[in-house]
Order: C-alpha cells, then structure tokens, then sequence
C-alpha cells in the first residue's frame, strides 16, 4: 500500500517538474489586480478537522461576505487525513488544477510551486492589506521557505509544552528535566515506581519524530536541518550522533509505553489524562482538553507544563522550541482577482477577533484569547506564554524533508527506540536516502 502512495507521489513530481514552465497567469507579486470584484464560488482545498475552529471561524466569515456580495460562497473541499490530502493536493497542482485557495506545508514540493510564480507573495500581500504587523513573527516564520520568502498565510498559532503529573513525578521522586541528557535518568525512575513514563502516539509516527528534532535543534540550531535536508549536514556528524544517540538512550530508558507503535493519538492522550503516564508532549490546541474541567478530576490539581529542556552549550534560548502555526493556506498565483483580494482582505482583519473568541491563540498579536469559564489556571499561564515566544523555531521534520526520505526516517526510528536496530545503522539507512532524495 505504501508502495503504490509513494509511487503517485513521485508521479506527480514528475508532472510537476514537466508543467513547470506553464506557471500561473497571474504575477505572484501583483496584490493589486484591476477590475471590477464579481461575486462567484471559490474554493478552498484544506487539510483541517470540519468541525475545527479555523473552519468555523472562516465559514462564519464568509457567510458574512456573501450577505454583502450576493452570489459569492465559500466552497471548503475537506480532506482531513493528510496522507490523503497530501496525493489529491499534489495530484491537483501536477495538473494545474490547484483552486484559489489551498493549505500547504513549507515543504519541498511547495517551494517548487512558489519557484514557478504559482503562489501569490504573501508578505506583499499582507502588507498591501495593512495587516503584516499585526502577525506573531514566529507565526510568520513558520511559514516561510528556507530562503526566507513568505508564500503561506497562517491561521493558528500554538505552543508545544511536555505537560506532566507532578503528583507522579513526587511519588517517583522525579525533578522537571532541565536538560534533555537528564530524560533517560527521569524514565528509569518513573519506571521503577510502576509508572509509564511518556505517552506516545507512536501511531502516527510524527510525535515520535518530534523527538529526534529536539537535540539538533538545540546543538546546532534550527538550519541544521535545512543542512541535512540537502545533504549539506550528515546524521554521521557530530550533531546527528548525538541526536541518535539521545533517541537509542530514550528506548534503553523504556521511556516511551510499551507497544507504543501500534498507540494511537486518543489513546496515548487517554494514558496521560487518566494518571498512567507521567509525561505527554503536546501542543496548547489541546487546552480544552489538559486545562479545563473537561479533565478528570483525579489529576486535574496535578498537571502543569515545562517546554523544552536545553542541551549544555546550546544555540537556541530557553523561550525557542516548537511554536507551529500549523499548515498555511496559499493563494494561487493564476486565478488570484479583485474579489479573491477582496474576500481576503476582510477575512483577514475579521478572523482574529472570531478565531480568539473560540478559546484558542490567534497568529496576531491584536486580539486577546477568551479563557473559557470552566478553564483552570494553567490555561491562561499557557495562553500568556505565547508572549514570551523567542525568534528560533524547532522546525517539525515532517514538513521540511522530503516525502520519501521522511517515511524512511518515521519507520527506521521506530526500530531505533525499539532497540530493534542500532544507532550506526539507523545513520547508515536514513543518511543514504536523504542523499538520494536531497533537493
């Protein structure tokens, strides 16, 4: 099954690379298109849950719209599972055929598009409309390619926290990790007092992918794995083996639940929230969830949150670490009109003031979060922590290597911690495929 993915993938970079003369009709740095705004339909191709608070906010938005501009609507084409949207959103720009909105990554095969003038320039954009100020820059920078330019619009804004039990913690006799050397000690002793360690969707492969972007991110900062994306960087060097190394030391520690290949995303979140597992690594769009009275009263009083430990001698603060602002939505270059930048325009000044009301960070500075009545006070230090948000961003692997090397690396990793390969031959296997597909 794998197989036949991969091999519709690579068709369509073919495809991609054989029209790329054809680019848009539009110039990606033409914000300021003439002509009348003629209401119609235009969609939007996303990769978001239906019932999420970008859609709702967006939908409540565009009926709006549409009440001032008869005969215009939104048409949301929603495709959740990312495997899926990821084959139909490549298979769509391979033919030219990208609506006028559509959510993407800052990944390779998206840096080929914007290359080939097919995304509008967003920072252009946003800076016509007013309103580049009002953005977090880390938010921004999230969505920028590795040379800097600004092609995606962002739409959340998160923090990615260990949350922890500290009643579990006391009872194993466990100190917060100030470094990361320190996790395999603490899941040795939370082993030995009968408690699982670290929840783990191991399912999905990339929580567990988080981890490996950790140390580097802190060793070297946050170009090494620009680096090693195109085999400028090597896992052999100094700063991958210590990166394999940290990951083996995890699986030696048993700091991940046993069998967590096969533990899915509720699951892993069930073990954390019911007080069997001491540690879970996740980001605030799971407030409602860890910091309200929707969590079980047993541990509610006993989970707090420490964001990511340093290395000795690290080259990121204390205050960079994971602060996505999830998949961006890209405007198409080629059927960019006065009423694509008109719809944009009011979406964009009007989206913060809906999204915040819903409980949840806005990507703008402009708006204050409403902390719903049920919250616990760890919601609100979690929500004013994004003020404290440094420059550097631990990138999330997933979305800067290439499709092919990146399920090499999520499958071997997996071995890795399980023990079932060891740390020189996991160099060996991922360094060869990352050659192979460097861009």
């Amino acid at each position: 099954m794998r197989s036949a993915a991969t091999a519709v993938l690579a068709s369509a970079a073919l495809l991609l690379s054989a029209c790329g003369g054809s680019g848009g009709s539009s110039d990606p740095s033409d914000v300021n298109p003439e002509g009348e705004i003629e209401a119609r339909e235009i969609s939007w191709l996303l990769s978001r849950p239906a019932d999420g608070g970008v859609i709702t906010a967006m939908q409540q938005i565009a009926d709006e719209y549409a009440e001032e501009h008869p005969g215009f609507e939104l048409n949301l084409i929603t495709t959740p599972d990312r495997p899926s949207y990821l084959q139909k959103y490549e298979t769509l720009a391979a033919a030219n055929k990208l609506p006028e909105l559509f959510d993407t990554d800052a990944t390779p095969f998206a840096q080929k598009l914007a290359d080939q003038g097919r995304m509008m320039d967003v920072e252009e954009l946003l800076t016509t409309l007013d309103l580049y100020e009002d953005y977090r820059p880390a938010a921004l920078n999230y969505q920028r390619f590795d040379d800097g330019s600004l092609h995606m619009i962002p739409f959340e804004f998160q923090l990615e926290f260990f949350w922890y039990n500290t009643a579990l913690f006391e009872e194993a006799g466990v100190e917060v990790p100030q470094t990361l050397d320190d996790f395999p000690a603490m899941c040795r002793d939370l082993r030995e007092a009968g408690i699982t360690p670290i929840a783990l969707d191991g399912q999905d492969q990339w929580p567990l992918e988080r981890y490996m972007a950790y140390h580097p991110f802190r060793t070297a900062g946050p170009d090494y794995v620009q680096d090693l994306k195109g085999a400028d960087a090597s896992l052999s060097d100094e700063t991958g083996r210590a990166a394999v190394e940290w990951m083996h030391s995890l699986g030696e520690a048993e700091c991940f639940d046993d069998g967590f290949s096969s533990t899915g995303y509720a699951d892993a979140q069930a073990q954390f929230t019911s007080g069997e597992a001491a540690v879970y690594n996740i980001g605030t769009w799971e407030l409602a969830n860890l910091a309200t009275d929707n969590l079980d009263a047993a541990v509610r009083d006993d989970i707090d949150y420490f964001t990511l430990p340093m290395t000795g001698g690290a080259a990121t603060a204390a205050n960079e670490y994971v602060t996505p602002s999830g998949i961006g939505m890209a405007v198409n270059s080629a059927t960019f009109d006065p009423l694509v930048r008109d719809f944009l325009g009011h979406a964009l000044e009007r989206y913060p003031e809906v999204y915040a009301a819903t409980g949840a960070l806005s990507p703008t500075t402009t708006v204050e979060t409403t902390i719903p009545d049920n919250a616990t006070p760890l919601y609100q230090r979690a929500v004013d922590q994004a003020d404290d948000v440094g420059e550097a961003i631990a990138m999330p692997w997933d979305t800067q290597l290439d499709p092919a090397s990146n399920t090499r690396l999520q499958q071997e990793l997996t071995l890795l911690v399980q023990g079932e390969i060891t740390p020189d031959e996991f160099i060996s296997t991922v360094d060869d495929a990352i050659r192979k597909n460097a861009t």
